[in-house]
Parts: structure tokens; sequence; C-alpha cells
């Protein structure tokens, strides 16, 4: 019976009891929102088709529907509440007993009733009331809940910490994107000047060559041309048969010769001016040369390292770029390795900023490179990493004629690179890398007279 009258409340368009109900001509009944979006679609009744007039459309609560409708769910809202306790009561009793959950099991975890408690399952367990059981965990809860807070705020802290990071990333990018374009285009405009003057150079020797051979040639013009006219004057004159005009034409052709001038070839007097259109060494090494002029327009260029040593078999050459072992056989005395590793270090000192600063070490048997504590070793047979007390071998596919180091004093990393590729062979970073430092040198120990000596190189 409830089920049919709540079918009868039902709106066909939204199928929930009605809202606000209206009634069209035809009889049937929906709620005013629905059909008046359904009639601003369709001039129709949604149930039987027929049509609805304009006038119509605006429509009176029916309120004999809207009082029932508003009785259904009343009623429906009752029956809900009346479960939910229902449902609510069934779960706190025990579903095997059916009695009130009064107690908190502590050796299994959970609920029980009295009867729970005297029964073999639960023998020689420990119980508590359930209020008693929900205190206390409700205490560890909010200990949790505080631990959990602290978390939450920790967690926090660090997402925003890494959210800014992430913002800051995106920022030093752009930077370095415009600072990378920016000094790419300062090469370009150095290479695109240069060009300029190079072909600007280029024009000048070619219009000086052109006019030269110009004027060369107007001259072998004029004397073609006068060689030419003498030539048909010549001929005209043989072919005459008659002696009395042949000799009339003579007198003619004979005053503008002299012997000389006849049986004297002109062609002596004149020379082919050959080209000298030539760029020296910019015509078969331009981008050398070029390349050698750009390493002083940039910035920064590489450290102009000037080193100093401290110890007597190390000697510095008298420009500061060279460091020079002595043969091995001549320090043998010395028995401190410690006293042995105080070795060169440059003048100039780091304390911010980023450095690169490039090294020849040629052939030479031994040597290291980098900075005090942090550097790149070579015995002769292996390449190392030694970083305060550790090491790492690292593998070269050549043996570098010239190390390049780069320094960031800021991030405390240190990059090592075959200078002649400008490959990248490996970065490492120390907490421990205390500022200032300077850059650090060593030749030895080698049993070998190494006559290559390390040379910091400038450009």
């Amino acid at each position: 019976m409830e089920d049919s009258i709540s079918k009868d409340l039902t709106c066909s368009i939204c199928l929930t009891i009605f809202t606000d109900p209206v009634s069209l001509l035809c009889g049937h009944s929906f709620c005013r929102k629905c059909i008046t979006n359904s009639l601003s679609i369709k001039d129709q009744c949604p149930q039987c088709r027929t049509t609805v007039p304009k006038e119509e459309k605006y429509l009176p609560t029916n309120h004999i529907l809207k009082s029932l409708a508003e009785k259904a769910k009343e009623a429906e809202k009752i029956k809900r509440e009346q479960g939910d306790e229902t449902t609510g009561v069934a779960q706190f009793l025990c579903p095997e007993h059916e009695e009130k959950l009064k107690l908190f099991c502590e050796t299994d975890q959970q609920l029980a009733c009295v009867i729970c408690r005297d029964g073999e399952r639960h023998d020689g367990h420990k119980f508590k009331p359930t209020k008693e059981a929900a205190t206390s965990r409700r205490r560890e809860l909010e200990k949790g809940m505080e631990h959990l807070s602290d978390d939450i705020n920790a967690i926090e802290s660090l997402a925003n910490t890494q959210r800014e990071e992430i913002t800051k990333t995106h920022v030093m990018s752009q930077q370095l994107m415009t600072q990378i374009s920016t000094q790419f285009e300062e090469m370009h405009q150095f290479l695109r000047q240069r060009e300029e003057e190079i072909k600007s150079e280029l024009k000048e020797k070619k219009t000086e060559a052109v006019e030269e051979m110009t004027e060369t040639l107007k001259v072998m013009d004029l004397a073609l041309s006068e060689r030419r006219e003498l030539q048909v004057k010549m001929t005209a004159a043989l072919e005459i048969s008659d002696a009395v005009k042949f000799l009339q034409s003579w007198t003619e052709v004979n005053n503008m010769l002299t012997p000389e001038c006849l049986f004297r070839p002109r062609a002596n007097d004149l020379q082919v001016a050959r080209t000298s259109l030539s760029l020296g060494p910019y015509e078969s090494h331009l981008q050398f040369f070029v390349w050698k002029e750009m390493l002083q327009v940039v910035k920064p260029q590489a450290e102009l390292l000037s080193l100093k040593s401290y110890r007597g078999d190390l000697t510095v050459s008298d420009d500061g770029r060279s460091l020079l072992c002595i043969h091995f056989k001549l320090r043998i005395h010395i028995v401190d390795e410690s006293d042995a590793r105080e070795h060169a270090f440059s003048v100039n000192e780091f304390s911010s900023g980023q450095h690169y600063w490039e090294t020849e070490v040629g052939k030479g048997g031994y040597w290291e490179l980098g900075v005090k504590g942090h550097f790149l070793k070579y015995d002769g047979q292996k390449y190392v990493i030694s970083n305060q007390s550790s090491e790492t071998e690292l593998t070269f596919t050549d043996r570098p004629r010239k190390i390049g180091v780069y320094l960031n004093c800021s991030s405390k990393e240190l990059s090592f690179y075959d200078a002649d590729k400008m490959k990248h062979v490996h970065t490492l970073s120390s907490s421990l890398m205390s500022l200032p430092v300077s850059a650090y040198f060593n030749i030895g120990p080698s049993e070998d007279i190494d006559p290559n000596p390390l040379t910091v190189c400038w450009y």
C-alpha cells in the first residue's frame, strides 16, 4: 500500500517524490522545475505527448499533491531513522549470544559479552569493561594523533620546501636559458662581425687586384687596336698590283712605321698582371685562427693560475705556470709520507663563485690535480678520484693530454674534464670541503726522469 502511494507521488521525470508539484490540463503531474525544463525543450506532456499551450506554461501549485508529497517524505525519513536505530542496537549485541557487549578481551583484542567471558574460547583471557578499555585506547589514539599531527606538519613543511625548490628550479632554468642564449649570441655576434671583417678585407683585395688587372687589360686592348689598324693598312697595300699606286700607298704606310715599330714585337712590352688574392692563414686555417681570436673576448676565461711549491724537490718555473719534479733518486731521504704530500698550490684562492682551469699533464708518469683533499690522481696505470679518505677508480678511453678542473664553491662540487675533447669525466661533491681553497698540484713519486712538467694553461 505504502509503495503504491509513493509511486503515485513520484515525478515521472526525476523519479523522486514531488517537489512543488503542478498538474497539466491532461491530468499528469510533475515537479515544477522538471516540467518547466521539459517544456522549454518541447511543448508536449512528457507522458501522453499532448501539446501544452503557451498560456498553460504558467501553472499554479497543486497543494493537495504537495501536502501528500511532504507527508510521504516525512514517513520515509522516520522509517530510515528507525531502521538505523535497529541496525545500531544490533551492532552492539553479541552476534553469538545476543547479549550486550559490555567487555573487551585484552588477549584477543575484541568486544565480548559476559557469556563469552565465561566460555571456553576466552578461558584465561584478561578482560576490561568497555568504557575503561575505550578510555585507555582513546589516550593511545590521542598520543598517536599528536605524533601524526607533528608528522603531518613536518611533511607539509617538507612538501612546501620541495615546492619552493621546484619553483627555484624553474626560475633557475629560465635564468640559465637566458644566460645561454645571451652568451651564444655574443659569440654569434663576434663571429658575424669577424666574418664581415674578413669578407670586407677580401673585397678590398679583390677590388685592388681587379683594378690593377683592368688597367693592364686597357693597355693591351689599345696596343691590340693599334696593331690591327696597322695590319689592315699593310694588307691593303700588299693587295695593290699597280707599281705606282703601290708606291703611293707604301709612302703613306711607311710614314707610320719605323723598323723598330715594325719588327720589334709589342707583346714584349706587355705582361699579364697575375692575381695576388690571398687571405694568408685565414685561407686554410680560418676556423683555428678565429677560434684563437674569440678566446680573447670569451668571458669568463680559464683561471690564470700561478703556482707555489712547499717541497724542495718540486720546482716552479719562473713564470709560475709549470711544476717540475726532481728525479726520485735525489729525494730518497724523505721518510715521512705526510711531508712528501705537502705539494704545490695556486697562489689564487677561491671562496665563492665558479672557477675553471686547465693543466697540461703531458706524458707524466704520476700526477695529482684538484684541490687539497679532493683530486684526480694518475699513477702511470690507472686514474683514481681521491676524496678525503675514499678513492674511486675511473676508466678513460684515451689517455688525456690536458685535464680541466671546474670548481663550484656554492655547491662544493669539483668536476674533471678531458680538456682536449671537453668531455666530462667525473664530479664529486663534498660538504667537508672547507673554503677558501687553492688549486692543488703534485708530480711524483716516479722512478723515471719525467721531462714533462705540469703546466697550467693560459689563454
